[in-house]
């Protein structure tokens, strides 16, 4: 994992403890007041949202304990994990950023090192060029910068 990664996990459960814990207990002791809990719908719903973030809480101590974090490499001349890589494929320019699995996030253009594509572009350099096969096909992509 990377570093900054690990940071906003320990960021994320910092929140949940800290502040969406008093949250949740202030919104249960206002529904508690409406009176009869078992046909409360909000009070229900309130168990339900605090049943969920303790579980998420749960997790990501879990995942911050057994966390490694990835060492940046001096050699900044090859794609590793943290690195921001911009490739061109079929005439179009892309840029990814290389994560852990934790991290991995397609709308954000964060690509696991685990899938497919960011396991071919680990330790590539600049010039590289990787074909992946994919159920569309074959696509190759030239690395063209490294950061």
């Amino acid at each position: 994992m990377s570093k900054k990664g690990l940071d906003k996990l320990k960021e994320e459960l910092d929140y949940l403890k800290n502040v969406k814990r008093r949250e949740i207990a202030q919104g249960l002791k206002k529904a508690a007041s409406y009176g009869d809990l078992s046909e409360n719908a909000e009070y229900q719903e309130m168990k339900e949202l605090q049943s969920f973030v303790e579980g998420r809480i749960l997790e990501l101590e879990k995942t911050i304990d057994s966390a490694v974090v990835a060492p940046k490499s001096k050699d900044k001349d090859i794609v590793q994990i943290g690195s921001s890589v911009e490739v061109s494929c079929n005439g179009k320019k892309e840029t990814f950023i290389i994560v852990g699995p934790g991290e991995a996030n397609p709308l954000e253009k964060k690509i696991s090192i685990d899938s497919p594509l960011g396991s071919a572009f680990l330790n590539k350099k600049v010039g590289n060029i990787i074909e992946i096969s994919t159920p569309r096909g074959k696509f190759q992509y030239k690395i063209l910068k490294i950061e």
